[in-house]
């Protein structure tokens, strides 16, 4: 399945945790791949989106990296970007988990994984885990981080 093209045949992308992680550590390969995402949405007027738990993830890798001063502060940067959080509801949790247990994904990727899905927009992640759904997900790949 190939992800739906949204208005005038744009496409559309969901961020996981480690896209906007990557943007704001500005790791070398990921950060510019996201600036030209970012310019893309803002020029076609059609925003990025991240699961709620992913942005969780984000935060509290930020928390963890830098100190809370830094994940708020990559929180405020997040307000003025165009990125659209999606909340989760009981029905999006349960699909996350159906795809947790079918392909074993981590708990927060599955989330970044149904929401993508969901759209018809292509996940962009760093993490070759998403690689166990096949052609039922498509990914824009960005450079693998090593520590």
């Amino acid at each position: 399945m190939s992800p739906a093209l949204a208005r005038g045949g744009v496409r559309r992308y969901v961020l996981d945790a480690n896209a906007l992680i990557g943007f704001f550590e500005d790791r070398k390969g990921t950060a510019g791949k996201i600036e030209r995402l970012v310019g893309a949405a803002l020029r076609q007027d059609l925003p990025l989106l991240m699961s709620a738990v992913n942005w969780g993830e984000v935060f509290y890798t930020a928390w963890r990296r830098h100190g809370e001063a830094q994940a708020r502060q990559a929180e405020a940067r997040l307000q003025e970007m165009p990125i659209v959080v999606i909340a989760v509801d009981r029905e999006r949790a349960s699909r996350a988990a159906a795809l947790k247990q079918k392909h074993g994904l981590g708990y927060a990727d599955a989330f970044a994984a149904e929401l993508a899905m969901e759209r018809g927009a292509w996940l962009v992640t760093a993490d070759p885990e998403f690689s166990k759904l096949g052609k039922t997900l498509s990914v824009y790949p960005l450079p693998r981080y090593e520590k």
